[in-house]
């Protein structure tokens, strides 16, 4: 019996730590994409690529950085001002797997206007952003992550990829 709680022991310790490196590979590729010029760059970069590879994995780390108010060398020509750390992390999540907008930031953009050539959408919603505050859009951001709704839009395999995906995510952030 000893041995065996010790096994269980050993493997949610490996599972935490395991978290915590990708927690922290993924803020020093979010510190390189900081050091950009212009926001419309942010997707191109070497690191944006690493943090894309991580694909949904990485969703539920990035929501973490949401909060952050460190500000970067990122320039936003749609609001004329230097992004945060936050910032960038939400444009990386959305790259991801594009969010739903109205749920998040509870205001529907009927217009469809967005900021002239960026390919970041989500980019348009910060000064929206900033007004309802990084935490308020992050609180509804998780929920979405881990929402029914999201979980159906995928069949098969995928749904159960992404059900294990969640479970793991419950079990070591909340």
């Amino acid at each position: 019996m000893k041995k065996f709680g010790l096994i269980i022991l050993i493997l949610l310790l490996n599972l935490n730590l395991g978290y915590s490196q990708t927690e922290s590979e993924i803020d020093s590729l979010l510190i390189g994409i900081a050091e950009t010029e212009n926001s419309k760059e942010i997707i191109k970069t070497v690191q944006a690529e690493k943090i894309r590879a991580f694909g949904e994995n990485s969703l539920i780390i990035l929501a973490e950085f949401f909060t952050d108010t460190t500000l970067t060398k990122v320039k936003s020509e749609c609001h004329n001002r230097n992004l945060t750390k936050g910032e960038i992390a939400i444009i990386m999540a959305d790259r991801i797997e594009s969010m739903p907008y109205f749920t998040v930031t509870r205001i529907q953009n009927c217009t469809l206007t967005f900021c002239k050539n960026n390919p970041n959408r989500i980019e348009y919603y910060f000064s929206i952003n900033n007004y309802l505050n990084n935490k308020v859009f992050k609180e509804r951001y998780v929920e979405w992550l881990f929402s029914e709704d999201r979980l159906k839009s995928v069949k098969g395999k995928d749904r159960k990829k992404r059900k294990k995906i969640l479970t793991e995510w419950k079990n070591n952030s909340r």
